[in-house]
């Protein structure tokens, strides 16, 4: 492309479909496998079919293209595998909640294979949206090895899985207390469930002795459940109830006689000290009732109803109205002693939001603990087939999950998912194979019934590093890109998915899957509360790339049933709506404000705070490129290959030069830690507040173009090298900020002078790297003493409200004891210091006298900055008005010593925040100091 003006203004909506097509088409996303040089892998996390693009997988994929766009630029074989993942449980909640709204049916009477013909098509239709999504955000994910978790490659190496976790006897089937979710009517995992606390009752029960009268009263917050009792608890050592331990008492309306039993996990605190133990609906109760040999009566069924053998009077009512008979009934028949409101632990599903029912069934397992041990050794050892999290403290968290692990059951009793390959026959034996097999293998009979039930979608989920990669095959994929480089994922997952991946990865291929964990911080609205629909905080990454109005937003939630206090929540949150910033600004906005802490409080504004830095960075490259006419990048790369070249270039080019190392070293060793923020804050400071603050505004006056540059030869040659080392630093800029914002650096880079030999996108340039040549500790010192100096003078002009159009003359009075080069530098670049603060200098001996209402500042330990007031100011009108500032500060000051006086707010605040009240504190507490001298430079007091 030829180098031609920027527009006037950055408009990412015509900027970004535009690059995003020629990346695309030119094939720049894909890795091969087969060349010679060094790979770098990462495996996306697959998003669940049913999702779309949410802020958590803005983060994470911004993370993980940041990573892969610099390790590209670097010359690595970068591969970064897309994918999607079937989500079995969140399909089936989302497509039988349609199927009862259209057609008020449910799967199963719909039947199973027209279940799953309508799964495939709604997956075909509506489930690859996500990559659109993904592809809009620039993320460069190498899309032709695209995979999904049910397609054919992956059933194959889910199948080889299992067949060979059975055959190692790692893979089991037993009948054991499981989560059972009614509403789906699937089993569920631990970490599939949510224990929250709520407003409930605890019920206090009289269970008759069955001799010599008396009685025992047990607490429960389950009465309904006591009608599958079949033991009381006591603690052996509750003296309350000794004399009653190994008599019967008699279950109220059942009729039957149960035990009274000592163990020592009843708690004799809670309620009564006496519980009621019903084996077949709580686990606790069921390992109470393996110690002491108690019958197991199971008396719900899948649907949350009631069976037998519950008395008749019961079966078939749910266990909601279930309950409200037991505890009528009990109260009629003088059983109920009491009634409290309690705060009940309650486990729900964390998909369907269901009440679990805690059953006995038979479902298949796997042997975790095996499995887990190499995957411990991985990370606590030091060899070479190690993994490490970053950041660190999250080892701690893994390792205690994983020695504490236990057996998984990985069957659901759902449609949408990897078959279980097992096959039973009528004689009750279960032959597993890699196909149908003719016959049983244990009897022989040939009528054999495929397993209902289908994989939880973790277990396809934990092969995903190397399933995608071509296992079982001993693939050129699997030998180039696994292990993995690093895993970008949420703390939240760890259980579910990391720890599983580093299992079966171990386990199958010898290697874990990634060297490198990075788990990344949790994003909330500014005030740190999670975002929720329910809550009206959600901010939708679409939204900022492409902007929406209040009145869209409004109607968007009204089409997922939001409650009107969450869609007031939107229109306090969102008034003016979500202007539309691009995909750079959230992307970069992520990054600088992706921490070590655990959480990343965005809003609205901050998100515009960096997109007005992309607006900077694009206006000064609009004014470079207005003023590089004449510019030989060439003749201009020659000089800067010489010593002679550079030495030859003036201060303030040596020092851009040489801050541009720094920047490109900072942001080299940050990226190499995975201190995203670090690296992006080390680009905005150095394009900010060195480039375009600074370097810029003194290139300006070597860039004019009057006819008097005809005739003066060596500023011809001045102007030349300015536009070079500005062209230079834009370039060179656009390299290091690409991986964060790709967008608008490709579009900048393309129409920026460079010499020809180089790619034909900035994607598949080399990233810079720290250059010790262009280091010019000399440069950077005496550009620091300009900055000093015309920073304090500028203060001084901002503390007396002097107008920036009025002309000052000023004094810079250099004390004997300062080093004496400093004079002779701030001589050589007076020009520079004035142009800067808008003052004319005078530079001469220190003095102890000065003019009537003089102002004063100084740099460093000797000069100081002596600014004549008369005539300048209103002095009266300035002393009320820094008063006036005095008690706005003080105010603000007490404020904050009040709240961070509060151990409380100190203890209970995110540590981000009360850093943040503390810098505010600091910040207040120098204005103040600067306000109180600047009055008593007028007489104030």
């Amino acid at each position: 492309m030829t180098t031609s003006a920027l527009p006037k203004q950055y408009d990412p909506s015509e900027v970004e479909p535009r690059w995003l097509r020629f990346w695309m088409e030119n094939g720049y996303y894909h890795a091969d496998e087969s060349s010679p040089t060094v790979p770098y892998a990462i495996t996306l996390p697959p998003p669940n079919v049913t999702g779309s693009l949410h802020i958590g997988h803005a983060l994470g994929s911004t993370m993980q293209d940041i990573l892969i766009r610099w390790k590209r630029m670097q010359g690595f074989n970068a591969m970064w595998m897309p994918g999607i993942d079937h989500a079995s449980i969140a399909v089936h909640v989302l497509l039988e909640r349609d199927l009862k709204r259209r057609e008020n049916k449910t799967r199963f009477d719909l039947g199973r294979e027209e279940f799953l013909r309508r799964a495939w098509a709604w997956k075909e239709k509506s489930g690859n949206r996500i990559g659109e999504q993904e592809k809009l955000m620039g993320f460069s994910l190498d899309w032709p090895r695209e995979r999904f978790t049910m397609d054919d490659k992956s059933n194959r190496a889910v199948l080889e899985a299992f067949v060979r976790l059975h055959e190692e006897g790692l893979i089991f089937r037993a009948k054991r207390m499981i989560n059972w979710d009614p509403a789906s009517e699937t089993v569920v995992s631990d970490l599939e469930v949510d224990t929250v606390e709520e407003n409930g009752w605890l019920w206090s029960i009289r269970y008759p002795l069955v001799e010599g009268g008396g009685e025992i009263v047990v607490a429960t917050t389950r009465p309904e459940t006591m009608l599958g009792d079949t033991a009381v608890a006591v603690h052996p050592d509750d003296e309350r109830y000794q004399a009653l331990i190994g008599k019967e008492v008699e279950l109220p309306l059942t009729g039957r006689r149960i035990p009274i039993v000592a163990d020592g996990w009843v708690d004799p605190a809670f309620g009564t000290g006496a519980v009621k133990v019903t084996p077949a609906h709580d686990p606790n109760d069921y390992e109470i009732g393996q110690r002491h040999g108690l019958p197991i009566l199971e008396i719900l069924d899948k649907r949350g109803h009631v069976k037998a053998p519950a008395p008749e009077k019961y079966v078939g009512m749910f266990v909601e109205k279930a309950r409200k008979h037991v505890v009528a009934d009990l109260e009629a028949a003088g059983f109920l002693v009491g009634t409290k409101e309690y705060k009940v632990p309650r486990n729900r599903s964390q998909r369907s939001g269901a009440v679990i029912e805690p059953m006995l069934m038979d479902q298949w397992w796997l042997r975790a603990a095996p499995l887990a041990e190499k995957a411990i050794a991985a990370v606590e050892g030091t060899g070479p087939n190690k993994t490490r999290f970053v950041p660190e403290l999250w080892t701690k968290t893994y390792l205690h999950w994983m020695t504490n692990i236990r057996d998984w059951c990985i069957s659901r009793q759902l449609w949408w998912g990897h078959r279980i390959p097992a096959w039973h026959c009528a004689c009750g034996h279960i032959t597993v194979a890699r196909a149908e097999p003719p016959a049983c293998a244990a009897c022989g009979v040939s009528e054999l019934v495929q397993d209902n039930d289908v994989l939880d979608t973790w277990f396809s989920s934990g092969l995903w590093p190397f399933s995608t990669l071509g296992w079982p095959d001993k693939t050129r994929e699997l030998s180039t890109f696994y292990p993995n480089n690093v895993l970008v994922t949420g703390p939240d997952i760890i259980f579910f998915w990391v720890a599983r991946m580093m299992m079966m990865g171990l386990h199958f291929t010898g290697k874990v899957p990634f060297r490198t964990v990075y788990l990344t911080s949790i994003v909330t609205d500014e005030n740190g509360e999670k975002m929720s629909k329910m809550k009206g905080n959600v901010i939708d990454p679409l939204d900022v790339v492409y902007g929406a109005t209040l009145e869209h937003l409004l109607k968007r939630a009204d089409a997922d049933n939001v409650p009107d206090q969450a869609q007031r929540a939107i229109k306090k949150n969102f008034a003016k709506g979500i202007p539309a910033m691009g995909a750079d600004a959230l992307r970069f906005a992520l990054a600088a404000l992706n921490t070590s802490g655990r959480y990343i409080r965005l809003s609205i504004d901050r998100v515009e705070g960096y997109r007005n830095f992309i607006n900077k960075l694009w206006n000064a490259s609009r004014f470079a490129l207005m003023n590089l006419d004449g510019y030989d990048p060439e003749r201009f790369e020659t000089q800067l290959a010489s010593p002679q070249g550079r030495a030859a270039l003036a201060m303030p080019e040596r020092w851009i030069l040489s801050r541009l190392q720094a920047a490109t070293a900072e942001v080299d060793n940050a990226l190499e830690s995975f201190r995203f923020s670090d690296a992006a804050n080390a680009i905005y400071q150095f394009v900010w507040y060195e480039l375009c603050d600074w370097y810029i505004e003194v290139a300006k006056a070597h860039l004019y173009t009057g006819p008097e540059l005809e005739q003066d030869h060596a500023k011809a040659v001045h102007r030349h090298v300015v536009q070079g080392v500005l062209a230079t630093a834009l370039e060179t800029t656009m390299r290091l900020l690409h991986p964060f914002a790709p967008y608008v650096t490709e579009e900048i880079w393309q129409k920026l002078p460079k010499p020809p030999q180089l790619p034909s996108s900035l994607m598949i340039t080399i990233f810079p790297r720290s250059d010790a040549a262009f280091v010019d500790a000399t440069a950077e010192s005496e550009m620091q003493l300009v900055k000093d100096v015309a920073v304090a003078c500028r203060m001084l002009r901002a503390t007396y409200n002097v107008p920036t159009s009025q002309a000052i003359a000023v004094e810079l009075r250099i004390s004997s004891s300062v080093d004496p080069t400093a004079r002779e530098r701030l001589e050589r670049h007076r020009a520079i210091v004035e142009r800067a603060a808008r003052i004319t200098a005078t530079i001469s001996e220190a003095s102890a006298e000065y003019p009537e209402g003089a102002a004063k500042a100084l740099v460093g330990a000797g000069i100081e900055i002596v600014m004549p007031l008369g005539g300048l100011i209103d002095v009266a009108a300035e002393r009320a008005r820094i008063g006036k500032d005095i008690g706005k500060v003080e105010k603000e000051i007490a404020a904050l010593e009040k709240k961070l006086g509060d151990a409380k707010f100190v203890e209970r605040a995110p540590e981000d925040v009360v850093a943040e009240q503390r810098q505010r504190l600091a910040d207040e507490q120098t204005r103040r100091q600067r306000l109180v001298d600047a009055l008593g430079t007028l007489g104030g007091a």
